[in-house]
């Protein structure tokens, strides 16, 4: 194992020793290989440079207590890339590549992968971006399909410590109605709001439907989950919002494991200072804890607690983490072991 401060790891990017790359070209893909070289050398007119034909996923693997390595749930991450391959004309990756792909890069980095109980994981970045000169807007010829990893710890500062979240003015100028493929767009589009807020004292942005601006929908980085005076589960649900493996998960957890009522439905801005807890989930936030949020000065104020999670919000984290962790026997296919 790497001699890394495991217990103090932020959410960024360490080089790993090897990264997997498959090239597509005259219409297939390549076996693909493990590789030492970081480097990506492209041609100045790639059309991933001129048109940002690119598309990626996110997963982890850690751990567990037994001292196995696993994934969770990566054949859902597979289809969020399938989906968003094809929504930019990209040729799409098999859930078997991908998968195997997958596989070769954590157990060719295994050293990287922080102990059970550190905190910290192995971050898992699967992409597909177009490599061939394009000048014309049109889909590229030909592409690379890379996997690599790096350690990370918690994706907000501060772990568990609840978080300040703004509703935010502007959209994310992402398209509606293709949320099914948002995991694999471009976030480039909402980096001015997040560098805004962070500049302004706030972790995230609350962002509302583009319609009628009175529904709430995510942030830039993971979904909302709410819980009501009476412990119902609440998940906004609308087609610009990213279909997040962790929310969807923890919906099967808050019922089936813990007994409790759960709701996917729109749920209106006004309704918000009406629950009892707020959280946002996601595979690199798990489920971070919403403190506050701010609309235009008004603060909405969760009265879980402002110095740690909600009690029902607490049993998801560790319902979901001890499932994750092998400490909970999980739901079938949902861990996928590694080593």
């Amino acid at each position: 194992m790497k001699n890394i401060d495991w217990s103090n790891l932020g959410f960024g990017y360490i080089q790993t020793d090897k990264r997997y790359v498959s090239d597509f070209k005259d219409g297939k893909w390549d076996d693909g290989a493990i590789i030492d070289d970081a480097t990506v050398r492209i041609n100045e007119c790639a059309g991933v440079l001129q048109y940002a034909q690119t598309v990626f996923e996110g997963l982890k693997a850690y751990t567990t207590e037994d001292g196995s390595v696993v994934t969770f749930r990566p054949d859902l991450n597979a289809e969020r890339l399938i989906q968003s391959a094809e929504r930019l004309q990209m040729p799409t990756v098999s859930k078997e590549k991908f998968i195997d792909a997958v596989e070769q890069v954590v157990k060719a980095n295994i050293d990287y992968v922080p102990p059970y109980g550190s905190g910290a994981t192995l971050y898992i970045r699967p992409y597909i971006f177009g490599t061939n000169p394009v000048i014309g807007v049109k889909p590229a010829d030909e592409y690379q399909f890379r996997v690599f990893v790096t350690p990370v710890g918690p994706y907000f500062k501060g772990g568990a410590k609840p978080i300040t979240i703004r509703v935010c003015d502007l959209d994310r100028a992402a398209p509606h109605g293709t949320g099914h493929i948002k995991a694999g767009l471009n976030y480039a589009m909402s980096l001015f709001q997040i560098v805004d807020a962070h500049n302004k004292g706030f972790d995230e942005n609350m962002y509302l439907d583009a319609g009628s601006r009175t529904y709430v929908e995510e942030t830039g980085g993971a979904n909302f989950l709410f819980v009501t005076k009476d412990n119902k589960i609440v998940t906004p649900k609308s087609d610009s919002i990213l279909p997040s493996i962790t929310r969807r998960s923890l919906m099967i957890v808050a019922e089936k494991y813990l007994g409790l009522e759960v709701e996917h439905r729109p749920v209106a801005f006004e309704e918000v200072k009406d629950f009892a807890e707020c959280g946002l989930c996601g595979t690199a936030a798990v489920i971070s804890p919403v403190g506050k949020i701010n609309d235009h000065g008004n603060e909405i104020c969760f009265p879980s607690g402002m110095d740690e999670m909600g009690p029902i919000t607490k049993k998801l984290y560790d319902t979901l983490t001890g499932i994750q962790m092998g400490r909970i026997e999980a739901p079938e296919g949902w861990i996928h072991k590694i080593k």
